[in-house]
């Protein structure tokens, strides 16, 4: 089954959450994306914004394994939905 773009920005918004969670790399995240923690509720409104939180996760392994075991999601879920929202289109090098 198909994952909407609804059911991305909601895997997202819990990614998000968990960075947020994850005191040693929310900082990380917030220097990497050049967000200010005062810019994130604004910024989670941004279905781009929230493919860059999902690029971020997707970024390590340990991390991804880390946000589903705690949603409660199979491994697969974060790249699916990255998939789905803006940008997130694999690029074909043929």
């Amino acid at each position: 089954m198909a994952m909407t773009q609804a059911a991305a920005e909601t895997v997202a918004l819990k990614a998000l959450g968990w960075l947020a969670a994850t005191d040693d790399l929310m900082p990380v995240f917030l220097g990497s994306s050049g967000a200010d923690a005062s810019d994130l509720r604004r910024a989670a409104e941004d279905p781009a914004f929230l493919g860059a939180v999902l690029d971020f996760v997707l970024m390590d392994d340990a991390w991804v394994v880390a946000f589903c075991d705690a949603e409660g999601l199979s491994y697969e879920v974060p790249m699916t939905a990255r998939a789905v929202l803006p940008g997130g289109a694999q690029v074909h090098w043929t």
